[in-house]
């Protein structure tokens, strides 16, 4: 059955590879899919690839990336056991020099990419969704969402999968005041370790 599962995602992530859906696929390096066991029992879903994910090919592989395994380890959770991916496949940005900023992406880009995220969750069939930030959980649940009124709320996606919503890395790491930057970091912590104990 997983042999079946994984060449099934290896066959959606090529079909994702020339996608045209929106204008984004023209800006960005390559479409970044989704990775990691294709029976997982915890999908985290971000909000789009970052320079180093659209230059690499990989979700969460940049300093956001690198923040999130360090909360995972913390939280008890093996990255390498857990499904990542984003609500958008390619970096939104506008060039400034030699650099590359971020860029939010708008509800057509987020809904245009919408079917990779929908047969990501049908083929990983996780347990737990975990959205990272307001833009994946609105991508998730179809509607407006107030992470401060939802955070760490049991939800339930139109598709039935059960799912719960914390803060982005990305937001922790704009955050300019170190101690409220360690807060922030040990609450993301704390929402990864009470998603752990829901599987």
């Amino acid at each position: 059955m997983t042999g079946d599962d994984e060449a099934a995602l290896r066959e959606v992530a090529a079909e994702a590879r020339g996608c045209e859906r929106c204008e984004l696929f023209q800006i960005g390096t390559q479409t970044v899919f989704g990775e990691g066991p294709a029976r997982a029992a915890m999908m985290l879903v971000g909000e789009q690839p970052g320079d180093r994910e659209d230059l690499i090919g990989r979700p969460f592989v940049g300093p956001a990336g690198q923040l999130l395994d360090r909360a995972l380890a913390e939280a008890g959770i093996d990255r390498t056991q857990v499904y990542l991916t984003n609500a958008v496949k390619h970096f939104k940005h506008v060039p400034r020099g030699k650099r590359r900023l971020h860029q939010k992406p708008d509800r057509t880009e987020i809904l245009a990419c919408h079917l990779w995220l929908e047969r990501e969750l049908a083929i990983v069939k996780p347990r737990l969704v975990v959205a990272l930030g307001v833009t994946a959980a609105q991508a998730l649940t179809g509607r407006p969402f107030v992470l401060a009124r939802e955070r760490g709320r049991a939800l339930v996606l139109p598709g039935g999968e059960r799912a719960v919503a914390t803060t982005h890395p990305s937001a922790i790491l704009r955050v300019p005041d170190p101690d409220a930057r360690d807060a922030a970091y040990g609450a993301l912590v704390e929402d990864l370790r009470r998603a752990n104990e829901m599987l």
